[in-house]
């Protein structure tokens, strides 16, 4: 590949394509302060076109020096004559060696490169002399995170959700993905706990024939989460709480009764009832507490009390 290093005034370089833009940073400021303190170490790379100078690779060190007040830059520009491929390869190259490229670069360069191989194995010979993914099922997964709302991509990049509830999120309506997206990232919610949620939304919404942007815009969900008096955790409680009457209003009716009962039986502190899961069987958990026999004579007059209190009986019908 042919190249020269150049002086390049930085009023010919064009800094609105994003042909060959892979990095997802934005802040130059520790950049900024380099350059300034060390100088411009690694050349950009240029391609040029016209009167214009493209940029392949070093966005940000031209934003830099920008912000620094220079004129001119030394860059390396390679031939006008190089295939669109090589270009790419050589953006990758440049920022993946550097450095580990994020899920959201990974998707760029990989989005990039598809048009040039014929599927996602020939795609993953190629890709691993480029520092990026070559497993074919996962070269797919994460060439789907390109087409993914702004929204779910910021999500993914913050770690506040996982590439697979990422991917998930971007099976629903725009709307609703990106509303899921923000309200996770906002609660910083485990992926048991995101997966739980989603769930519910969806089975709430089937059940009642809605659909789940309807669900999400409803007062009594809003209220929960635009109030300001409750932290992330309460919220979470909250939400998971009126979730689940939502979707189990029988089950849920059960619990209160049977929560009810149980504080009319009075148990002390060494005794505890334990209801059939989901109250889907008859059969209940007892559980005694004791250290000695005194404490156990104790517990067997409790029990007997137990067996005679009324809200017992209710509890077994």
């Amino acid at each position: 590949m042919r190249s020269r290093e150049k002086t390049v005034p930085l009023s010919r370089i064009n800094p609105d394509d994003n042909t060959f833009h892979i990095t997802t940073k934005t802040c130059i400021n520790s950049l900024v302060n380099s350059i300034q303190n060390v100088g411009l170490i690694t050349p950009p790379i240029l391609l040029e076109k016209s009167s214009k100078f493209i940029i392949v690779s070093g966005f940000r060190r031209i934003a830099a020096c920008k912000q620094l007040g220079w004129q001119n830059i030394l860059s390396r520009v390679i031939d006008s004559g190089i295939k669109r491929l090589e270009c790419i390869k050589l953006a990758i190259a440049d920022n993946s060696f550097q450095r580990q490229l994020n899920l959201i670069e990974q998707s760029r360069s990989l989005y990039m490169l598809s048009p040039f191989y014929k599927d996602d194995i020939a795609l993953g010979k190629e890709t691993s002399s480029l520092g990026l993914p070559e497993n074919p099922s996962f070269i797919i997964k994460i060439k789907k995170i390109y087409h993914l709302p702004q929204t779910i991509q910021n999500s993914l990049l913050s770690n506040n959700v996982s590439l697979d509830m990422a991917l998930e999120l971007g099976r629903l309506e725009e709307d609703v993905g990106v509303k899921f997206a923000d309200l996770f990232s906002k609660l910083k919610l485990s992926l048991n706990k995101q997966m739980e949620i989603l769930t519910m939304f969806k089975e709430i919404a089937f059940r009642e024939d809605i659909s789940i942007f309807e669900l999400l815009k409803e007062s009594c969900f809003q209220g929960i989460v635009n109030n300001d008096d409750l932290d992330r955790n309460q919220k979470t409680q909250k939400i998971r709480s009126y979730l689940k009457q939502r979707r189990y209003p029988a089950l849920t009716k059960a619990e209160k009764e049977f929560k009810k009962h149980v504080s009319n039986l009075k148990l002390g502190a060494g005794a505890k009832l334990i209801p059939p899961n989901n109250f889907e069987s008859t059969v209940y958990t007892l559980c005694l507490q004791f250290k000695n026999l005194i404490e156990l004579k104790e517990r067997k007059a409790e029990l007997d009390k137990i067996i005679k209190n009324p809200s017992m009986k209710k509890i077994l019908r």
